[in-house]
C-alpha cells in the first residue's frame, strides 16, 4: 500500500470538504480537490473510468437527475492512504436518469464509498452504492 504525504484526519477533512462541496453543486472545486490522474472505480462496471472529466461527467448526470441531491455522511474512517464513507443519498428525481424520464420522487439510497489520497488529492475512489433502491424509487 502506498503511503500518503497527509495523516488519516488529513484526509477525513479532505472528504468531508469535498461532499460539503459536492452538495453545494460546485463541480470545479471538486475537480480541483483530484488527482490529474483520478481512477473511479464503480461497482458493476467492467473496467475502471479514469480522470477529472469522467468524474465530471458522472456529476453532471447526478445532478441532472437529481438537481438537490444531497449526501450526508454516516460513517467516516480512514487508515494511511484511504478512506471509507458510508452515505445517504437523497433528492428529487427532477430529469432524466439512464433512459428513465423524470418522476418527481423524492429518492433516498446508501453509498459506500472508498477513497485513496496522495499528496494532499483525492486519487481514486471506489463506488458502490445501493442503485436497486434507487432504481426501485424512479421506476
Amino acid at each position: 500500500m502506498s503511503q500518503s504525504s497527509t495523516s488519516p484526519d488529513a484526509n477525513i477533512a479532505l472528504i468531508r470538504a469535498m461532499q460539503d462541496v459536492f452538495n453545494t453543486g460546485d463541480l470545479d472545486a471538486i475537480v480541483a480537490r483530484l488527482a490529474p490522474e483520478f481512477v473511479i472505480n464503480l461497482a458493476g462496471l467492467p473496467e475502471p473510468m479514469r480522470g477529472r472529466d469522467a468524474w465530471r461527467q458522472n456529476a453532471e448526470v447526478m445532478r441532472g437527475a437529481f438537481p438537490d441531491v444531497h449526501a450526508r455522511i454516516e460513517d467516516i474512517f480512514a487508515a494511511e492512504d484511504r478512506v471509507a464513507v458510508r452515505l445517504t443519498i437523497s433528492g428529487t428525481h427532477a430529469g432524466e436518469l439512464l433512459g428513465i424520464p423524470a418522476t418527481g420522487r423524492s429518492i433516498q439510497y446508501v453509498s459506500h464509498e472508498f477513497y485513496r489520497v496522495a499528496d494532499g488529492l483525492i486519487a481514486e475512489e471506489w463506488i458502490c452504492s445501493d442503485m436497486a433502491t434507487l432504481m426501485r424509487q424512479i421506476s
